[in-house]
């Protein structure tokens, strides 16, 4: 085993520094990779991973640092490092080698192993040392090793740093083999001034970094090659040169302009960070233009409009006070010209192309019902081992109706039933097959036009609410019943058939999808039980014929549900310790709702604050060991074999806090019961003070045993205390 420790000299940190003056010891680092345009998905994410294993790599080769700054463009993904560290810190490593028994005769002669050992560590036989293990004493070789200077350590491991950044797809584009998300087409490895001579992809590193590919420069010419020398003169020769590199920079310019031309147009901006983010990272010097379109396309539901504009164009969407859309357009360009007239020309006549298209979708699609497309889903395969769409529509609606009227609501029932029926006929339609992301949106609004009852209309809108983890949940109860029937049956019918996430891989999105149950019920206030609701999706997919897999193959739905709570009650912020949410996720809690879950866990962490609960906690550990080891069922508690009053005691104390603590479980009371779990406190002390179990006379020992295993069964019918961490246990 090898172990190594920093020499006790200067011990500067990796966090950022504010007041510290660079000094003859201190450098700076600069990298850059040149690429052909990245697409904007990838370049936060690369980022990231830059700076993540830029640290890690510093760390582990004991360089001290100042701030890391990551910065990125479509053409370029940098990496700024300051007040670097000019040497590596000197370390200590320790190699453990034979035990001391072994590498010593009794003379205390070094044996052929520790010579053998010794001379494997490159040290002298005479310089071994002796270490205390938890094994006992073992031969140590100690060596100083002298740190590295920093250039030599960085051109060992700057092209693995950039080796290891992973891309959701990738290429190849010379014979190298190397794969990354675009071609890169030049280097830069600087520090302190002076090229590291690193090689990626047969690309060398150098001093030469390039401009803005095409936007004219302030000497009005194009933008050029330039020398770099460091990180500060990088900055400004870019900026020169056309490139904003700082995204940070380049997302306050580009809110600055949508704002100014919002405000110069008297509307007010559709926020949306998602394109935000794209024009952020498509852009090397943000240049926000407005355009605008015939108004009589504002005829169209204003959701094909921002999404024909978001889609296609990467375009923003102006709006009035009352949430209306106006007839403009706000488009971030990569250009900087003293007239931005031919390109506002431009993106005005490819968006009303596109504007063209959307409106004969949407007038042909109106011509055909949605009753009328219902049977044309059996052509529609939704997957291969499942069947087609029409029979998972169908699959969809009893299980709505199930849930409905398990609501007690049987008007509720024939919307949620009727709104199935209709909820994936606009799959047939022009406009979902050009933009997929209005699948339910438009079936609402066809729904209306087909002139069904607003609120089925208004639930197939919803029901593919929410869209994301952190989307709005559906508003109105029918709605929300027909997103759970929807997503119910997803997963069961992967299930059945045996397609389930794995590792990262999911495919079919099905974490998404029970995630979205767990927060429907939850923040929705619905008492569900999963598990018959569960087995009425398993029911009907029987009935369709659905194949199941091998018994051997088969996996609970349930389980990955609540797997799916334990991240919502998380990452949610209203539980923070794992040991209460595993404490609660027990199988015989499964038949509870998810809200009761949640409420459990809440109720059991703000106990756990309380001055006598870990006291408490220790106690019932050593009880619920004792029965655990011993296998214990549960039997009749003897009073008649009691021999001491701490047990009359526990068992009366039982006897009414069982009473007590059952009323208040079925009335959700949730706090008041673990009460009186906390008033066993005391008794249960007093027991194991006064009382040995393991009594010589087998009937008493068995007679304490069963007491224990009642104050066992009391305790795991709230929660498996067993996993909660206390001091003591």
């Amino acid at each position: 085993m090898i172990m190594s420790r920093t020499s006790p000299s200067s011990k500067k940190t990796h966090a950022k520094k504010t007041t510290s003056p660079s000094t003859s010891l201190e450098t700076e680092l600069l990298l850059e990779i040149g690429t052909e345009e990245l697409p904007y998905q990838f370049i936060a994410p690369a980022l990231r991973s830059l700076h993540e294993g830029m640290t890690a790599m510093l760390q582990n080769q004991r360089l001290s640092c100042g701030q890391i700054r990551p910065m990125g463009t479509p053409r370029r993904l940098v990496l700024m490092v300051e007040q670097l560290a000019t040497q590596q810190q000197s370390a200590v490593k320790e190699a453990l080698g034979p035990s001391k028994s072994v590498a010593f005769d009794q003379a205390g002669q070094p044996t052929k192993a520790a010579i053998g050992f010794a001379a494997s560590q490159g040290v002298p036989v005479e310089e071994l040392q002796v270490r205390q293990t938890a094994k006992g004493d073992y031969v140590c070789a100690v060596k100083q090793e002298t740190g590295q200077a920093a250039t030599a350590v960085l051109t060992q491991h700057l092209p693995g740093l950039i080796g290891k950044l992973s891309f959701p797809k990738a290429m190849q584009w010379n014979e190298t083999g190397v794969r990354f998300a675009r071609p890169v087409r030049w280097l830069v490895a600087l520090c302190g001034g002076k090229t590291l001579p690193i090689e990626f992809a047969s690309v060398k590193a150098g001093q030469v970094s390039h401009g803005h590919r095409f936007m004219k420069t302030n000497t009005s010419v194009s933008a050029k090659d330039f020398p770099v020398r460091s990180i500060q003169q990088y900055l400004k020769e870019t900026e020169r040169q056309g490139v904003i590199v700082d995204q940070e920079r380049r997302r306050a310019m580009v809110v600055e302009q949508l704002s100014d031309l919002a405000k110069s147009a008297q509307g007010q901006l559709h926020q949306d960070e998602d394109l935000l983010e794209q024009a952020i990272y498509t852009v090397e010097y943000p240049q926000t233009i407005i355009g605008s379109f015939k108004p009589d396309y504002l005829e169209l539901p204003k959701e094909i409009l921002m999404t024909a504009m978001k889609e296609h164009q990467g375009y923003f969407s102006l709006v009035d006070r009352s949430g209306a859309l106006l007839p403009n357009f706000l488009a971030v360009t990569n250009m900087k010209l003293s007239d931005m007239q031919l390109i506002r020309e431009g993106n005005e006549r490819v968006l009303a192309a596109r504007l063209a298209d959307a409106k004969f979708f949407y007038e042909e699609d109106r011509k055909i019902t949605l009753a009328d497309r219902l049977e044309k889903l059996q052509a529609v395969t939704f997957h291969q081992k499942i069947g087609t769409q029409f029979q998972r529509t169908m699959r969809i609606k009893e299980l709505a109706g199930y849930l409905s009227e398990h609501m007690g609501n049987h008007e509720l029932a024939q919307v949620t039933q009727r709104a199935a029926e209709l909820s994936k006929t606009d799959l047939l339609t022009g406009i979902v097959g050009e933009f997929p992301t209005l699948q339910g949106i438009m079936g609402g609004e066809y729904a209306k036009h087909d002139g069904e009852r607003p609120d089925v209309a208004e639930a197939i809108a919803e029901h593919y609410f929410p869209r994301g983890m952190e989307g709005e949940i559906p508003r109105t109860l029918a709605g929300k019943v027909l997103s759970l029937a929807d997503r119910l049956d997803k997963i069961a019918s992967f299930f059945w058939v045996g397609v389930i996430p794995k590792g990262s891989e999911d495919p079919y999105a099905l974490r998404r999808d029970a995630l979205s149950i767990v927060r429907i019920i939850i923040e929705g206030q619905l008492i569900l039980d999963l598990p018959q609701a569960i087995e009425k999706a398993e029911e009907e997919l029987k009935k369709s014929g659905v194949a199941r897999v091998a018994a051997g193959m088969q996996q609970d739905p349930i389980d990955f549900i609540i797997e799916r709570l334990r991240f919502y009650a998380g990452t949610s912020g209203s539980i923070r310790r794992d040991d209460v949410i595993g404490a609660i996720l027990t199988p015989q809690n499964r038949t509870l709702s998810l809200g009761n879950l949640l409420d459990l866990m809440s109720a059991l962490e703000a106990v756990t604050t309380k001055p006598d609960f870990d006291p408490l906690i220790v106690g019932f550990k050593r009880a619920h060991r004792l029965v655990e080891k011993e296998q214990w069922e549960t039997k009749p508690v003897e009073p008649s074999l009691f021999q001491h009053q701490a047990e009359t005691n526990l068992q009366e104390k039982l006897r009414v806090g069982r009473d007590r603590f059952s009323i208040l479980m079925k009335q959700h009371e949730y706090a008041r019961a673990l009460e009186v779990l906390v008033q066993l406190k005391e008794p249960i002390d007093e027991f194991f003070t006064g009382v040995m179990v393991n009594a010589d006379d087998p009937a008493i020992r068995a007679n304490r045993l069963s007491l224990l295993k009642d104050v066992d069964e009391l305790f795991m019918s709230f929660a498996d205390f067993s996993q909660i961490v206390v001091q003591g246990s």
